[in-house]
């Protein structure tokens, strides 16, 4: 029997269903349409497990895809890059784990509906160090909120992702939010709000690219940010 796999929309199919506000949005940062491209880009910076925690540096890269919603971010941390940190949404279903010499587990959160939703949120607030995305991924629901406010959905049911993308003076991605992702407390799933922001714009292969993030986590004790950290390179691989 021959099995039909039903065609990827084309991109101008996706296009027709965007807000201009969204175009726009793709036109100032140099997005493309047609490059079919994943992002593959590396990192450095710092983290912490909680707010008064000691700052930990760490190297990463990571691929995007800019045709699904789809990414996977390896990093090391720790003494000698020892500690090795996978976060990833894949085919699907997100995924989170921690293993010292990338052997021994130190955290291992289980497959859940509400880790595959906190993994689709970074992938729509991320939107901004994949652009392409914009024009190319027909899994985001885009709308236009006025003043200078996006949003980005994802996912169905207990999956369903929502994130408001805040454009800086210069009309870029400045910064991503959510009232509510997944947060790991004491072993323990806590919902709460939290936000990337995103500056140092360079134009860097004909794309408006942010080139340091800062990420934090809210609640009745306050925001504090966890993750801080500057690109150091990104390409397109088709």
């Amino acid at each position: 029997m021959t099995v039909i796999m039903p065609l990827a929309p084309s991109p101008n199919a996706i296009l027709a269903g965007l807000p201009k506000a969204v175009i726009d949005l793709a036109d100032r940062l140099g997005a493309q349409a047609n490059c079919r491209a994943t992002v593959a880009l590396s990192q450095s910076g710092r983290m912490r497990a909680s707010a008064g925690a000691a700052w930990q540096a760490f190297t990463a890269e990571q691929m995007i895809d800019t045709t699904q919603c789809a990414f996977d971010w390896r990093a090391r941390s720790g003494p000698l890059g020892m500690v090795h940190i996978r976060d990833a949404l894949i085919d699907g279903a997100g995924q989170l784990d921690v293993r010292a010499l990338g052997l021994v587990p130190l955290a291992q959160v289980l497959p859940s509906a509400e880790l595959t939703r906190g993994e689709l949120i970074r992938y729509l607030a991320e939107i901004a160090l994949a652009p392409d995305a914009i024009l190319q991924n027909p899994d985001i629901r885009w709308s236009d909120e006025g003043e200078r406010r996006l949003i980005a959905a994802a996912g169905s049911g207990p999956t369903a992702a929502e994130v408001v993308l805040t454009l800086d003076r210069e009309g870029r991605i400045g910064e991503a939010y959510a009232p509510e992702r997944g947060a790991l407390v004491d072993g323990v799933t806590v919902l709460k709000p939290w936000r990337g922001v995103f500056s140092d714009y360079r134009l860097h292969n004909g794309v408006w690219l942010p080139f340091f993030g800062e990420v934090s986590w809210g609640g009745p004790e306050g925001e504090w940010a966890y993750w801080q950290g500057h690109m150091q390179t990104w390409s397109r691989r088709g």
